[in-house]
């Protein structure tokens, strides 16, 4: 299971989502000179999509002797993922000119590449799996 570099694709993204479960998504200045900082897990939809995403990871971390469901649950999360980064996105350019974001809202950015890398190592090794069928399919009918 750990050998495999999709495993640790997965892993890293699942770290990265996870990170966001305590980091902050902004700081808003405030007139009195004390600054307020946005967490993600204030704002609920943020928080239902992290645990969803999180589950999603979780899964496809331990579903690594089904192949298939394994690269589904992480295009599925990765698509997920791409919600939730749109919708900072739309929360970034919508937000006022005083507002600074923090790195971590470029954390689903980078999970959702990890997620992609994972499927295709995922897909390369389903297929290497069916090829190696067919040949021993081959050999045993005497062909």
């Amino acid at each position: 299971m750990w050998q495999r570099i999709q495993t640790l694709y997965l892993l890293l993204s699942t770290v990265l989502v996870g990170l966001l479960f305590f980091l902050n998504k902004a700081v808003v200045p405030a007139a009195d000179g004390i600054a307020q900082e946005i967490t993600y897990t204030v704002y609920t939809p943020y928080l239902i999509l992290l645990i969803i995403i999180s589950l999603l990871h979780l899964i496809a971390l331990t579903t690594f002797r089904v192949r298939v469901l394994q690269m589904r649950t992480a295009m599925f999360a990765a698509l997920v993922t791409l919600g939730l980064q749109a919708w900072l996105a739309v929360d970034y350019f919508t937000a006022d000119p005083g507002v600074v974001f923090r790195v971590s809202v470029l954390f689903p950015l980078a999970a959702i590449v990890l997620d992609v890398l994972a499927a295709r190592s995922i897909l390369a090794d389903q297929l290497m799996v069916e090829s190696v069928g067919r040949l021993r399919s081959r050999r045993k009918n005497g062909r």
